[in-house]
């Protein structure tokens, strides 16, 4: 049974070793880590981290190196490495001092309805209480100097994701449109989705609230975190 969510970003200076001296994504960080202890106080035995990547499936752990997501450091090849939605994930588990198993998943950045279904109903309805670390980025196209330059329509978009998340709407989530999202550069689409379905089977009602929501970069970063009401 899944007993609770968190849902994070995933940009690369979650990587403390990207940010430099100021280090621009401490408030940012320190709120993921606040969700992640908001998860971990629901009790699970096991952990499942879900974000977006090229592909479908389940990965095993894999080094975190900087200089895969743009920094300094050992080479790696990029196929070595985690793909950044999850390398987030981990490195943010190892942070906080995790100790529970940990399951790492991607879904497909263009995912259609029948591919979050099927990942979904693989995540829910196990025999363990289950906690979900979902990551995904909102829109990039939030400012002329977003990684997509401006398009107004992602402020709607950002905020029915935002109020998604809020109210635990499932619904709303499932109902996101997914050729807008890619044309926003939206990278949180599918594994919100994939959320939103696996929670949708168990059934349980949840309590719901946002932590953060800005978009410093031109890029919308939102932390949730959903509580299973049956845990």
């Amino acid at each position: 049974m899944i007993v609770g969510t968190a849902v994070c970003p995933h940009p690369p200076l979650l990587l403390r070793e990207l940010t430099g001296g100021q280090d621009v994504a401490a408030p940012l960080r320190q709120a993921c880590h606040g969700a992640l202890a908001e998860l971990t106080a629901t009790d699970p035995d096991l952990l499942i981290a879900v974000g977006g990547g090229d592909s479908t499936g389940e990965h095993t752990d894999a080094p975190v190196p900087a200089r895969a997501y743009g920094g300094d450091g050992p080479r790696v090849a990029q196929a070595d490495a985690l793909p950044l939605s999850l390398a987030a994930a981990r490195r943010l588990l190892d942070e906080t001092g995790n100790e529970l198993p940990v399951e790492l998943h991607t879904v497909a950045h263009d995912a259609d309805a029948g591919e979050v279904a099927g990942l979904a109903a693989r995540l829910a309805g196990r025999g363990v209480r289950v906690g979900l670390l979902v990551m995904g980025d909102g829109s990039a196209r939030r400012g002329v100097k977003a990684p997509g330059h401006l398009d107004e329509r992602s402020f709607a978009f950002d905020d029915t994701v935002h109020r998604a998340l809020a109210e635990g709407d499932t619904t709303a989530l499932a109902g996101l449109d997914t050729a807008l999202a890619e044309e926003l550069m939206a990278a949180g689409r599918a594994a919100w989705q994939v959320m939103a379905a696996a929670v949708e089977l168990e059934g349980a009602p949840v309590r719901a609230g946002v932590r953060y929501a800005d978009d410093p970069f031109g890029v919308q970063y939102l932390v949730g975190v959903w509580t299973c009401e049956s845990s």
